[in-house]
């Protein structure tokens, strides 16, 4: 990567600078992580592997769940581990990597979290039609068009950090690189940065939060035409959804479509759309999901079995 900066690393500041507290957040975070990783690896490996759940509603979850695991890896052991570290030092080329891994799986779950939304649309709304528009060829051209542009928003995001000089300080107060706390460190006027930074991400988190509270309300009110068991279980399915995505915007929308200002709660903030989300994606999908719950138990039933 080419370097715009005499400084060569950052130093994290983490969540708090007490002892105390940093031990707190070593284990809390170590639990949440593992539990993030156990329980989105379990559903990823229950919709591998589990001829029930072949529907395109739990492909794309799958790819939920692999873009979640990836997501809270992209943060959570650096915090962990800095957290017991007695000092949380990254390099220049390991921050822009953490910046550009950041934002590729999160792009990538608002994109998958839109195509849920347009599944259950068109599963409710156009039944009749739902094998033809939501075929598995269809499925996988969406899923590859969310990856390209995940990854367009993602080098986006490093072009923008590439072009910030870094000259002086070096300390970041947060517990990962993103662009924010790396403006307030640039030697530059960063206005128009964060102005191309608010139309970027801010727009993508606020549009995406629109259009999907949009759909499912559309969603919603065509239930009335359903019978009860079909509004039942399309409700359930509903509600499960818009959940996470209110759990997953609402942080992402504070942090990012805002003008370049920088509150205490910030931080917490971010911890609770990088991390906490990834770590209740799962239980949201499985505790409230029959069909997820039963496949598992099967899956574990065959292999106990076969053992």
């Amino acid at each position: 990567m080419k370097q715009n900066s005499s400084v060569t690393e950052f130093m994290l500041l983490g969540l708090t600078q007490d002892p105390l507290k940093q031990k707190m957040v070593f284990v809390i975070f170590l639990i949440f992580y593992m539990g993030t990783v156990v329980g989105n690896t379990l559903i990823i490996v229950t919709i591998k592997f589990s001829r029930t759940l072949g529907s395109p509603m739990y492909f794309f979850l799958f790819y939920l769940s692999f873009a979640d695991s990836c997501f809270s890896t992209s943060t959570a052991p650096r915090l962990i581990v800095d957290a017991i570290s007695k000092k949380s030092i990254i390099s220049y080329n390991e921050c822009i990597t953490q910046v550009f891994a950041l934002h590729l799986f999160g792009c990538m779950e608002i994109f998958v979290l839109i195509l849920m939304a347009v599944d259950r649309y068109v599963a409710i709304c156009k039944p009749l039609r739902y094998p033809v528009i939501m075929s598995r060829q269809v499925c996988v051209i969406l899923i590859v068009l969310a990856w390209i542009g995940s990854f367009i928003h993602s080098t986006a995001q490093i072009v923008l950090a590439l072009r910030l000089p870094f000259c002086g300080p070096n300390l970041i107060d947060h517990y990962c690189c993103d662009l924010q706390p790396l403006l307030k460190l640039a030697c530059m006027d960063t206005y128009m940065i964060n102005l191309l930074l608010v139309s970027n991400s801010g727009a993508i988190c606020s549009s995406s939060f629109v259009l999907l509270m949009i759909s499912y309300f559309v969603i919603l009110h065509s239930l009335r035409n359903h019978s009860a068991e079909g509004r039942k279980k399309a409700l359930s399915t509903c509600t499960s959804h818009i959940i996470v995505v209110i759990l997953f915007f609402g942080p992402c929308i504070f942090i990012y479509a805002r003008p370049p200002t920088t509150f205490p709660m910030d931080k917490m903030v971010a911890v609770f759309y990088t991390i906490g989300t990834p770590f209740l994606n799962p239980l949201i999908y499985t505790l409230r999901n029959a069909e997820v719950k039963n496949a598992m138990k099967k899956l574990w039933h065959v292999k106990i079995m076969t053992e």
